[in-house]
């Protein structure tokens, strides 16, 4: 008996076409199903229909939604409320977000049961512990007593799904669960979620990460324009598709980048950085350590590790945003942070940076044409906007809209147009496509190699995403508290990694896409 059961699933807002337009689907005790598409496929409202979560001013409509057994078609709020938890429990990408930063793990983790009044207190605290442990929750009795932010990511997600478990549901969704985790805490994760399933859990995964989906999924839906095009064991799909989305999909995965020999003088160069950092009750947190990278003319240097490794303290030394304790950053071989910043000034159009979010950091009451007028210097000719929005392939078209009313594969397209305004001869990418989908992600890095090959850019490419890091870098440093570990070709540090850290970062990829 299936314990899911979704018939002719229609979600339309008023006066539009449906976002969701008959999807039919089941899932089984102990089977993992996996929805995937692009952003704006209709993949996390169809999820989130299964948890009552529908917007008020959207109409849903089905032939059959059954939940454990239980038809929810007819449900009011109050129903959903007695529901969520006890049959269906939800575990999404940002656990800091969906945890009470002002509540302790242990509260949060047996919430569910607090509110059905099952328990005493003590038997909800010794209840925390034991789900905490059944997550592999570390020194899980001393982690019921922190609060969130003193957790770290993989630690928040293991709470989320001890939470999501505490009334012993029998549906989990889990929506981008691993989105925002480095490799190795992704793999953990994965792991954690497959030993659910094999004990009988019915598992709905929502990503856009075939490599994800591809460890843990039993079948595949791809969803486009709010229809399943194919739905498929997971082997058959990824290895036969049928649909021309899936193959596209599947085509747009990162693969390895063809090396080229590194001849280029060296542009930029950290020489032996080291950065400590104040904690509160006066502790210290060591940053760099003694940390050391080249980038040669024309080259990509990857830089990969962990959350916490070091990486984007090194991208702000490298921008001089921060000043080392020790050590130094050359351009061009001559010093760099040990400039004053009206020295410093005069050079700085020659290193630009693309961030990893650029709606935080786009100003939303800016269009596209002010946002790229104040990078655009005064004596360029007028037409430079529009010339800059096209080398991105964008066009004038975008000029007069705000950040907002741009997609996130055109958000960060304006980032890179915004970076080449001043004709940089560097650019630094901190975790530049982290947050697309595979298939954006994909245009954003052929964007990002074409306009290298056409500028004889020199990258500096930051990302816990080895798949990227390999379809992009030449040099590949990788970083570990503070410190690298391993560096060299990419060929060198992928195909035969000398350091434990390094074959670790490897074997957490999740196949078939390691090769």
């Amino acid at each position: 008996m299936s314990v899911v059961s979704v018939r002719d699933l229609r979600i339309a807002f008023a006066g539009a076409a449906p976002v969701v337009d008959g999807v039919s689907f089941d899932i089984a005790a102990g089977e993992c199903l996996a929805i995937v598409g692009e952003s704006g496929s209709g993949k996390t409202l169809t999820a989130n229909s299964l948890l009552g979560f529908v917007p008020d001013d959207a109409t849903q409509t089905a032939t059959a939604l059954t939940i454990d057994g239980v038809p929810t078609l007819a449900f009011r709020e109050a129903d959903w409320r007695a529901f969520r938890g006890t049959r269906v429990g939800l575990v999404s990408q940002d656990a800091l977000v969906a945890l009470d930063p002002l509540r302790r793990i242990g509260a949060e983790v047996t919430e569910a049961l607090e509110l059905r009044g099952k328990l005493s207190r003590a038997d909800r605290q010794a209840r925390a512990v034991e789900l905490l442990e059944s997550v592999a929750m570390p020194d899980a009795a001393q982690r019921a007593r922190q609060y969130p932010h003193e957790l770290s990511g993989g630690l928040r997600q293991r709470a989320l799904i001890a939470s999501a478990l505490a009334a012993g549901p029998g549906l989990l969704i889990a929506d981008e669960p691993t989105t925002a985790l480095d490799a190795t805490v992704q793999a953990r994760i994965l792991e954690l979620l497959a030993e659910l399933k094999a004990s009988g859990l019915a598992i709905l995964l929502v990503s856009h990460d075939l490599s994800v989906v591809a460890s843990l999924a039993d079948r595949i839906a791809v969803m486009q324009h709010g229809r399943i095009v194919e739905t498929a064991a997971a082997a058959d799909l990824l290895a036969r598709p049928q649909h021309p989305y899936t193959r596209a999909l599947l085509a747009a995965v990162p693969g390895a980048r063809v090396a080229r020999q590194e001849t280029g003088a060296v542009v930029l160069e950290a020489r032996s950085l080291s950065k400590t950092y104040r904690g509160p009750a006066g502790t210290r947190r060591l940053a760099l350590d003694d940390v050391s990278v080249s980038l040669r003319a024309g080259s990509t240097l990857g830089i990969v590790g962990e959350s916490g490794s070091g990486k984007s303290t090194l991208a702000r030394m490298l921008m001089a945003l921060e000043t080392p304790d020790a050590g130094d950053v050359l351009v061009d071989g001559a010093p760099w942070t040990t400039l004053a910043e009206r020295e410093r000034r005069p050079r700085r159009p020659r290193i630009q940076v693309i961030e990893q979010d650029p709606l935080s950091s786009f100003d939303p009451r800016f269009t596209v044409a002010r946002l790229l007028g104040e990078a655009i210097p005064r004596s360029e000719k007028p037409g430079r906007a529009v010339e800059l929005l096209e080398q991105v392939g964008l066009g004038a078209e975008h000029l007069g809209r705000r950040a907002h009313q741009l997609s996130g594969g055109q958000r960060q397209r304006v980032a890179i147009a915004r970076a080449l305004a001043l004709r940089p001869e560097i650019l630094v990418c901190d975790e530049p496509v982290s947050a697309l989908d595979v298939s954006v992600q994909a245009q954003v890095l052929a964007l990002l190699d074409r306009v290298q090959a056409e500028h004889g850019l020199s990258l500096v490419f930051i990302s816990h995403d080895l798949a990227v890091i390999r379809s992009m870098s030449d040099e590949i440093a990788v970083m570990k508290d503070g410190r690298v570990v391993e560096s060299g070709p990419a060929a060198s540090v992928l195909g035969a990694p000398r350091h434990p850290f390094t074959i670790e970062l490897l074997a957490s990829v999740p196949a078939p896409f390691t090769a």
